[in-house]
């Protein structure tokens, strides 16, 4: 009886791609871990926003190779529960609590982890449905990248962390809007056939990565700042203001099927 070659699906063989990136993700929040406990907070700051890139790019990855799946949407989840929550704790106990009673900066350090995680638990519950061109709440890498350049920014400004009170407000602030029903407009699809918002936003974040070259911290806090600010503010005076295009992912969900 001759030996059979069995051939694996080119699905399963091209499934792993996606995943590389999350295991990337989550070995760089190991890392910036590490960094910090060594008193490099700064390089803890920039390996964060590498981390970010990995992020985003596993979930275009997985819908450009058609390989979404629930075990990649669980697997990236836990992944950004190390990077984008429990850095950031950490990064906050280390650095900003100093001076206050241990329970207290304890508590306000275990907020970006708290929230964080209920954020992706409930991202993970409505992840069925149409595609929506927006985030309810404030998603676990922005809140953390918004963080993070509040300490990049001084640093290259003043050449230190920044004023520990307003770091502190700032945590918490953005671990409440994670959990917020406040609607965040999502990054553009990186393709200029997706309408003109899309293309808009697509030229505005190529104008952002530039900046971001050669300005680094110091143009990343202010843009993250304007773009929470101008989200919030578009949401109290127009809770539906991307309904809109909701439908019109949704036609064109349609038309392709």
């Amino acid at each position: 009886m001759k030996n059979k070659k069995i051939h694996m699906p080119k699905r399963l063989k091209r499934s792993f791609i996606p995943n590389v990136a999350t295991v990337f993700n989550m070995f760089l929040g190991f890392l910036a871990i590490t960094l910090i406990m060594n008193d490099e907070p700064i390089k803890a700051g920039w390996v964060m926003l590498v981390a970010g890139l990995f992020d985003a790019i596993d979930g275009k990855l997985a819908r450009l190779l058609g390989l979404s799946s629930r075990f990649g949407t669980e697997f990236d989840s836990l992944a950004d529960t190390i990077s984008f929550c429990a850095v950031p704790s950490v990064l906050i106990y280390s650095v900003y609590v100093e001076g206050l009673p241990s329970l207290l900066g304890a508590i306000i350090s275990f907020m970006p982890l708290l929230f964080g995680t209920i954020r992706l638990a409930k991202f993970n519950i409505d992840v069925k449905g149409i595609p929506k061109p927006y985030f309810t709440g404030l998603t676990t890498p922005l809140a953390a990248i918004a963080f993070i350049s509040y300490m990049l920014f001084n640093y290259q400004m003043y050449g230190d962390m920044g004023d520990p009170r307003l770091a502190l407000v700032l945590a918490a602030s953005l671990s409440f809007l994670m959990v917020s029903p406040i609607r965040f407009t999502k990054f553009p699809l990186l393709s200029f056939k997706k309408g003109r918002s899309n293309n808009l936003r697509l030229v505005g974040l190529f104008i952002i990565l530039v900046t971001l070259i050669f300005y680094r911290g110091l143009v990343l806090f202010p843009l993250m700042t304007l773009y929470i600010f101008w989200s919030i503010i578009q949401w109290m005076l127009n809770h539906d203001r991307l309904e809109g295009e909701t439908q019109i992912h949704a036609r064109q969900n349609k038309y392709h099927e």
